[in-house]
């Protein structure tokens, strides 16, 4: 009579992330992922945060760059002007190291999966073989309505017609340009395995020779929290920059068409600066970014309130314990 056979390993995993953050910013985000079990994390620091990868680079499972001349030189080309282009190159760069990985996640410093039904390991080991990416769907932090108040975030409907529906009845004065209330992208971000050829990263997907996300599936185990806009003076700083450069540039498509009313995220913050400045932006701050209780009554009367647990100080002092 033979013995049981022994279980597969379980898939290692990790995540590469370009960061242009403060050093405690840094290692929160690392330190959480560690304690979920991540086997490497890639840090491409995108300014010259050398206190950040003295600190980083003493962790075994950790991997600093500094992401200077001498860096971009080595990869035969010039630093990429726009950071979304620098996020590209520095991930196809991460997916060359990821040798002694099976799954790997490209996601940002304000971002934190969060695995609800077992271990991240666990999840990926379910997927089908044929499975090349698993699609990780965001959450959107709430700013505090008081200081001693928990954390609070919302979700969105993953079906595109429900979506819009619950966005324009929880935010009647600005839903018609939000998709599902968040500022940030609903697509969510992906685990994509390693040691595939020609498999390129985008930072919402990926293609495989001429194939865009290839036996995708739902990683419905886990859900990616995303501090976009944490507080009213974070997100009034990041504001200029943002709808310069970034999420609310003017280039990204509208919720909606614009024949049928459409504004992009730029057109719609510009017109809300030009008529009533910042005391208009502190206004919608308030009604879709904050957690004032009818913003938390109207998201749990439509599910879509979350409450995620999220410990950076003690996860940072269970891996640098000498910082």
């Amino acid at each position: 009579m033979t013995g049981a056979q022994p279980s597969a390993p379980l898939p290692r995993w990790g995540i590469v992330s370009t960061i242009k953050a403060p050093v405690a910013a840094i290692l929160g985000f690392a330190a959480h992922h560690l304690d979920l079990g991540a086997h490497r994390i890639f840090v491409y620091l995108d300014d010259d945060n050398r206190a950040a990868h003295g600190i980083l680079k003493a962790h075994p499972k950790l991997r600093p760059m500094l992401t200077d001349d001498a860096y971009w030189a080595a990869l035969g080309m010039k630093r990429r002007a726009k950071h979304q282009s620098r996020q590209f190159e520095n991930a196809r760069h991460a997916y060359g190291r990821a040798g002694d990985l099976d799954w790997l996640a490209h996601i940002d410093v304000d971002e934190f999966l969060l695995p609800g039904a077992g271990t991240i390991a666990a999840q990926l080991a379910a997927l089908p073989a044929g499975c090349f990416c698993a699609r990780v769907r965001p959450i959107e932090a709430l700013a505090q309505a008081t200081p001693d108040q928990p954390l609070y975030a919302k979700a969105c409907a993953l079906d595109r017609g429900k979506r819009t529906r619950q966005t324009e009845r929880l935010y009647p004065d600005y839903g018609a340009h939000l998709n599902g209330g968040f500022l940030s992208h609903v697509a969510g971000k992906l685990f994509y395995r390693t040691g595939v050829a020609d498999l390129k990263v985008n930072i919402h997907n990926i293609t495989v020779g001429e194939v865009q996300n290839p036996g995708q599936q739902e990683m419905t185990g886990t859900e990616l929290l995303h501090c976009h806009a944490k507080s009213w003076e974070a997100f009034i700083a990041a504001f200029h920059y943002r709808l310069e450069k970034g999420s609310y540039r003017s280039e990204l498509k509208p919720n909606r068409p614009v024949d049928h009313g459409g504004l992009t995220l730029h057109e719609m913050f510009k017109a809300i600066h030009d008529a009533d400045g910042e005391g208009g932006l502190r206004h919608f701050h308030e009604q879709v970014c904050t957690a004032t209780p009818a913003h938390l009554a109207a998201l749990e009367a439509e599910g879509l309130l979350r409450r995620p647990t999220l410990d950076l100080r003690a996860a940072v002092a269970r891996h640098f314990p000498d910082v």
